[in-house]
């Protein structure tokens, strides 16, 4: 949500003392004299009339904070939020030395070295940007925003304005640094003349050629939106982790931008979804801070390695694989999955005392949240935490996890052809832990001839070097929900051979799981079929966040079940006339077959329901449902959660398959989801329940 810019022209006014002031700041701007014999400024036909009121006061110009960022490759001024650059205002006004004086800005996630007129990020690496103070504009060359003017030529220009204002003179002709002309015909009309190509010569001077383009003093008078400001109180933290690659949506943003977008929408649906909670100051709002893992996972050298054996052909795709989905396997690699688990629990720690520390009075909880193969590292890591104090670091372990057809010790004998020796293991009460620490010299001791422990040695040394073996920090807090947006942890899980995961199964130090998907997303696969095999159920359907079903949805509902009735009406009705066609024509029969019919009448009836009650049928079929146990791996709440397609992915699957895997960023109801299930857990509620 944004404060609606205040637009006004300035008071035009005078003042006896300010007629006397005729040098600004050491140059003395120089009275256009137009080459045509133009009127006055005080006539009727100059420009534009203006009131001018000389006996009023001049009025100074409000300033406003911007920062410069560079977009696309080119540099955007955006505007910090009124409560910032108000903060920044008072800071640099209160006469004190500017050096030294930080100011936090961006809810704590910025912060601005006033002396510098730098802003620097503060929980992650980011180029730092140029902040301004500003109160002149001219419009920019290929788009209809302003570009702020230096801070010491504004203060030329207001001062040139203030002496035209009060002296009732005008047409006022400035020179900038680069040499180009701004000229002050009257308080609405003031341009701003470019050089033309190849008139700057040495010697020549500036003139008014070219295109003009529009001259705007104050913020109020440009179109731009300027936010109200975050709540300075913080709910809950939730920290965000990437998927495959340093892009992470079509528009190839960064993890810092895109959480920026869902850090927004959340706060839009917060005044929208939880209004009676913020008036009565129950809550404030839920920081989501980026976990980038990809940089340091490439600064390690390996882009080198890969470069030199890259082929040069088609080379845009080969370097899009070797920086995104190479990720895959670089995760299945142990080596390189240390560095990323290592990465992400040492990431997510040092920001949460970075957070802490700069937020005292925090009293909230912790929650995190992974996208793509992102959530797939999240749950590596929350698999191999341990509950108590102990055991900093932990290897990778699923106790609880069942690995489908493991092989016994038997079995692998058989498998070796080596079953007779079985009775020897047995004996001597060795099992696979046991076997593992067996050197040869053991193994002869008890019995087993040169070739068979040679043969098993070797057999179970294979098995052993191919698991992958990773120790998982351990992180120095514990979540309360772990969402998964658009995850293959499914799929991955399936992959290393676990078929089920045991129904009593949780997170040792997280209680919830939410996994998230788009029924179009083609990397999401569910959690639950994993839970509870033998059943077949559909996942839980994510409420719109404006509190219906989709239209085509309902749509799409209707015609199914208009579809089911007419089935069943026809074949009833082909039933019907299939035995009236098979039916004996013997007068002796038809009194007992008129009996039949009679009773067949009930039957018929009950295959052809009335369209009034198939809805209701239907709904109470659906109550009548029991619950279904998930398991605990969300506290026995449902775990898979989908999104509502929106009608125009309908059409095609296929076309908005990989938009369906990238749009959780700014997702409504994705986000809304998050929300309710974060308050929830501290008692605070929708302010109306969605359907």
């Amino acid at each position: 949500m944004s404060c609606p810019p205040q637009r006004g022209q300035e008071s035009v006014k005078g003042s006896e003392v300010a007629r006397e002031r005729n040098v600004i700041s050491g140059i003395t701007p120089e009275t256009v004299d137009l080459s045509d014999p133009s009127p006055s400024p005080n006539s009727c036909s100059s420009f534009e009339l203006i009131d001018m009121d000389a006996g009023s006061l001049y009025e100074p110009v409000s300033p406003h904070w911007f920062y410069c960022k560079v977009i696309d490759s080119k540099e955007t001024w955006i505007p910090f939020n009124s409560e910032d650059s108000q903060q920044l205002e008072e800071a640099c006004s209160s006469g004190k030395d500017c050096n030294g004086k930080v100011v936090p800005t961006d809810g704590g996630r910025y912060d601005v070295h006033l002396g510098e007129r730098m802003r620097y990020a503060v929980y992650w690496d980011e180029q730092a940007s140029e902040v301004r103070r500003c109160t002149w504009f001219y419009k920019g060359d290929k788009d209809n925003k302003y570009v702020p003017y230096s801070e010491s030529f504004s203060q030329v220009l207001e001062e040139t304005y203030m002496l035209a204002v009060t002296q009732d003179d005008w047409k006022k002709k400035l020179e900038s640094p680069n040499r180009e002309i701004i000229v002050l015909h009257n308080p609405k009309l003031m341009v701003h003349y470019q050089p033309v190509a190849g008139s700057d010569e040495w010697g020549s001077t500036p003139t008014e050629q070219g295109r003009p383009r529009t001259v705007k003093r104050g913020v109020e008078n440009i179109s731009v939106d300027i936010h109200c400001g975050e709540p300075l109180q913080i709910d809950h933290l939730v920290f965000v982790v990437h998927g495959i690659g340093p892009a992470c949506d079509l528009r190839f943003r960064s993890i810092v931008q895109c959480v920026n977008d869902f850090r927004s929408v959340s706060l839009n649906l917060l005044q929208t979804h939880f209004k009676k909670a913020q008036e009565n100051q129950q809550i404030g709002r839920i920081e989501f801070l980026p976990v980038n893992w990809h940089s340091p996972l490439h600064s390690t050298g390996v882009d080198v390695d890969l470069q030199r054996i890259t082929l040069p052909s088609i080379n845009r795709l080969r370097h899009f694989t070797n920086d995104t989905i190479l990720d895959v396997f670089f995760y299945n690699s142990p080596t390189y999955c240390q560095t990323i688990v290592d990465t992400v629990a040492s990431e997510m720690n040092r920001i949460y005392i970075l957070f802490l520390q700069r937020n005292p009075d925090f009293k909230g909880g912790v929650s995190i949240a992974g996208h793509s193969l992102g959530s797939l590292i999240l749950f590596d890591i929350l698999t191999n935490q341990k509950d108590s104090l102990g055991d900093i670091d932990s290897k990778k372990d699923s106790p609880n996890m069942d690995q489908g057809d493991t092989p016994t010790i038997e079995e692998d004998l058989k498998k070796l052809q080596l079953s007779e020796f079985f009775s020897i293991f047995e004996k001597e009460k060795i099992d696979k832990k046991a076997l593992a620490l067996c050197t040869d010299k053991d193994l002869q001791e008890i019995g087993i001839p040169l070739g068979p422990r040679k043969k098993i040695l070797n057999y179970f040394r294979t098995r052993e070097n191919s698991m992958v073996s990773v120790k998982y920090p351990r992180l120095i807090y514990k979540p309360e929900i772990f969402f998964a947006f658009g995850s293959p942890i499914g799929m991955f899980l399936t992959v290393r051979g676990l078929k089920r995961i045991d129904p009593n199964y949780k997170f040792p130090t997280c209680k919830g799981f939410f996994n998230i998907y788009h029924p179009f997303d083609p990397v999401a696969y569910r959690i639950e079929p994993m839970v509870v095999p033998g059943v077949e159920f559909e996942p839980m359907l994510i409420p719109h966040h404006k509190g219906r079903k989709r239209m085509h949805l309902e749509l799409r509902e209707g015609l199914t079940r208009m579809s089911m009735d007419l089935k069943n009406n026809l074949l009833g009705s082909l039933r019907m006339a299939w035995k009236s066609f098979t039916r004996t024509p013997d007068p002796v029969l038809q009194s007992s077959e008129t009996t039949e019919e009679t009773e067949a009448e009930p039957v018929s009836s009950s295959e052809k329901p009335s369209d009034v009650n198939t809805e209701e049928t239907s709904e109470a079929v659906k109550e009548e449902v029991p619950p279904i146990n998930v398991g605990m791996l969300n506290g026995g709440q449902r775990i898979d959660y989908v999104l509502q397609e929106k009608p125009i992915e309908s059409f095609n699957e296929y076309l908005f398959a990989l938009q369906s895997h990238l749009c959780y960023w700014e997702s409504e109801d994705t986000v809304l989801l998050v929300l309710k299930e974060i308050y929830q857990t501290q008692g605070i509620f929708l302010d109306q329940p969605l359907q």
